[in-house]
């Protein structure tokens, strides 16, 4: 599985990057957490509002900080 989290690097992004990796451990995933900073990129997957985050290519929360339990509800199967 693939996440990635979709900001310029504010606080908010530091802070859903920490709750992705809570997630991972506590779910017992493997994955890859990625940043994606570049603003073009961000643009193109029709993000308006970071951050956000993606997996497996989907973007599936925009615009707030989900914790890790709202974040593992999004992983593939849960």
């Amino acid at each position: 599985m693939k996440i990635e989290i979709l900001g310029t690097g504010c606080p908010k992004c530091a802070q859903l990057l920490a709750n992705a990796e809570q997630a991972v451990r506590e779910a017992g995933v493997q994955a890859e957490i990625v940043k994606v900073t570049e603003l073009t990129e961000i643009v193109k997957r029709g993000v308006m509002i970071t951050p956000a985050l993606a997996v497996d290519g989907v973007v599936r929360s925009a615009g707030k900080v989900p914790g890790a339990e709202e974040i593992k509800r999004l992983f593939p199967g849960g």
